[in-house]
């Protein structure tokens, strides 16, 4: 790709309440599914780079946690990688869903986003459930911000996505290509299925789960006939989780790993035998030595 002498590029940090649709408008921008999605608040744990270039452009975008009341350490990590992403940027993406009414996660939102020195945008996702005045209410009920713009989008149905790329563009300074115009994202290979697996167990269970489920890949290798081996570790917090998980005779556990694999042979190009273990390790969301070998750090 040649690039011209104003090529622009920045790093934009994605920010908002939890089940917002933030990772569902990554990955359309994108368009690749790197960040997991699920009806689940919370859902992303880390903060995820994904990369979008264009010949004028490069944006860097950061995902981030959704930003909550933290209940554990596991909590307190995710809102401080949101909180953290502000002071790194060229602009900030405030993304809200349109369907549902300010809260004070917003309003804490939104006093974070008063100490920022850069462009602020205000993302409504989620028009495509919306009539046009119940639109313009949304908007107004965030009046109190200078926000630099106002984008309605639909991250689902991929609606006004390119003006929203538009509109970050002209707010980026000249600047240099900072990642190969083939990178997506900065996430290692072993961190992107791990996430792929325990979206599929935050898609097949319900309650307590989603939450107490953290997964780790153990081995990877390619084996003499080209296909490639994963073994992972689902970790959950109480003995009765982990028969929930595994399921009657093993089926639900079966079930998940059908389905990730999936996903992962996409990932990887390539077929996959995947291995997966259930075990218990009690309240590991408040032990800061077990989030750091999850990768959570």
């Amino acid at each position: 790709m040649n690039k011209r002498e104003d090529f622009k590029s920045g790093f934009v940090a994605v920010v908002g309440r939890p089940n917002v649709g933030k990772s569902t408008m990554i990955n359309a921008l994108i368009g690749d599914k790197i960040a997991i999605v699920s009806d689940k608040a919370q859902t992303t744990r880390n903060r995820i780079i994904c990369v979008y270039t264009d010949e004028e452009k490069q944006i860097v975008f950061m995902d981030t946690p959704g930003v909550h009341k933290p209940k554990h350490k596991l909590g307190e990590f995710m809102v401080d990688a949101a909180i953290t992403s502000l002071k790194e940027t060229e602009a900030v993406l405030f993304v809200v869903a349109g369907n549902e009414k300010r809260g004070p996660g917003d309003d804490f939102i939104i006093e974070q986003l008063r100490k920022v020195k850069v462009p602020v945008f205000l993302v409504v996702n989620k028009i495509d459930t919306l009539k046009k005045d119940e639109l313009i209410a949304a908007i107004a009920s965030y009046n109190d911000f200078d926000f630099a713009g106002v984008i309605p989008i639909s991250a689902k149905d991929k609606e006004n996505l390119p003006e929203l790329l538009k509109v970050i563009g002209s707010h980026l300074p000249e600047g240099p290509q900072y990642f190969p115009e083939d990178m997506i994202t900065d996430q290692p290979e072993r961190l992107i299925i791990s996430d792929i697996v325990r979206e599929k167990i935050l898609l097949a269970t319900r309650d307590e789960i989603p939450h107490a489920i953290a997964v780790d890949v153990d081995e990877m290798k390619t084996r003499n006939d080209g296909t490639t081996y994963i073994r992972a570790t689902i970790y959950c917090e109480r003995d009765s989780q982990k028969g929930i998980i595994i399921g009657n005779k093993g089926a639900l556990l079966r079930t998940i790993g059908a389905q990730a694999r999936v996903d992962i042979e996409r990932l990887l190009a390539t077929k996959v035998y995947l291995d997966l273990w259930v075990k218990v390790k009690k309240d590991w969301r408040n032990k800061s030595g077990v989030l750091s070998e999850l990768g959570y750090k």
